[in-house]
């Protein structure tokens, strides 16, 4: 097995198995800043977060990752903008199989998600897909193509089911203390 492969596996299965479970936001978040491609300031992931190959998750400023969501850099990108808000149990993937493939090749993508972005409860982002500025997931949506910049989309596959405002001035702040 090569080096960096075992190296990368380690420091996953040390995160995904022990420090993402310590309450500590503090201890995870240190851990965060040297594991993950880049871990913006203000950025909180709460416990029971998964990381597979952190070198290539990029997290922007003031990031909320809520309890029990699935990152999944393993061979591809996933890379958010400011101020996004992902809801507990979202997984965003950037890995998976070609159905039409007779040898069960891989197929996949980079994950880009824009500023302000709201990802809501258990919705599964798949790969390749762009989030736009300000775009809202629903909860539970299946997102297998890009979703415009303000647009709100549910359902599963996810389509487009509204708009969001664009005067959009919050920040990010959601700092519990145990999770």
């Amino acid at each position: 097995m090569d080096s960096k492969i075992f190296a990368g596996s380690l420091l996953s299965f040390l995160y995904n198995g022990l420090v993402g479970r310590i309450p500590s936001r503090t201890l995870r978040s240190l851990y965060l800043r040297s594991y993950l491609a880049r871990f913006g300031r203000g950025t909180g992931v709460q416990m029971g977060c998964r990381f597979l190959n952190g070198r290539k998750i990029h997290l922007g400023d003031r990031n909320v990752i809520n309890f029990g969501c699935l990152l999944d850099g393993r061979r591809h990108s996933i890379r958010t903008g400011s101020d996004v808000s992902i809801g507990p149990e979202a997984a965003i993937l950037t890995l998976g199989h070609d159905p039409q493939s007779p040898d069960f090749a891989d197929k996949g993508g980079d994950v880009i998600i824009g500023d302000r972005a709201w990802i809501c409860y258990r919705a599964i982002i798949l790969p390749g897909v762009t989030i736009g500025e300000g775009a809202v997931v629903g909860a539970g949506a299946v997102v297998s193509r890009d979703v415009g910049p303000y647009t709100i989309v549910a359902g599963s596959p996810a389509k487009p089911i509204g708009t969001r405002t664009q005067n959009l001035r919050y920040h990010c702040d959601f700092a519990p203390w145990l999770i």
